[in-house]
């Protein structure tokens, strides 16, 4: 398998984008890498662009008076400038991650908007002693103490509804597809 521009290229073509490469490549990527600003990635790709457009052409020797040089130049400068051009003809692109951010922030917004209807959608479905022993602890942020009080009931009985109460929503959550 002969690769074009390799060492063991067979036809004369080859050879020359080859010594076109080794001559002129560090120069002209060096050229491309400043003009992009150090994007190395798209300094490669445009210097590989310019290349096929050399075997393409099918004159890389200077042998018809053409100074090859100059040209390689013109035209990774003309590729640069076309590429500017059309991302800027086209709409923005979105960068990076920001875009999945921005998109999972919505996206929480919703389902947490979903979810907390669900939920209260769920302890409706309790009894009234349940939903209050849960209003009395978990809503209300107190101790099963502070709550019986509140509630006028046993501390023991505070336990005991929590406890069911929790066990019934878990159940009404799991009927309204919550896990």
């Amino acid at each position: 398998m002969t690769v074009i521009g390799s060492a063991s290229a067979v036809s004369p073509e080859e050879r020359a984008l080859r010594n076109l490469y080794l001559e002129h490549g560090p120069a002209l990527y060096a050229y491309v890498l400043r003009m992009l600003g150090g994007d190395t990635h798209r300094a490669e790709d445009v210097l590989q662009e310019t290349l096929l457009r050399c075997w393409n052409k099918q004159t890389l020797a200077d042998g018809e008076g053409m100074a090859v040089r100059p040209w390689m130049f013109r035209i990774a400068r003309n590729i640069v400038i076309d590429a500017h051009r059309t991302k800027t003809a086209r709409p923005q692109e979105i960068g990076g991650a920001s875009w999945l951010t921005e998109l999972g922030s919505d996206a929480d917004d919703i389902e947490r908007m979903l979810s907390s209807i669900v939920l209260h959608d769920a302890l409706r479905a309790l009894t009234p002693a349940h939903r209050a022993a849960l209003e009395a602890t978990f809503f209300a942020d107190r101790t099963t103490q502070q709550a019986a009080i509140a509630l006028g009931v046993p501390q023991g009985t505070v336990k005991s509804r929590v406890y069911y109460a929790l066990r019934s929503l878990r159940t009404a959550l799991e009927e309204r597809g919550m896990r």
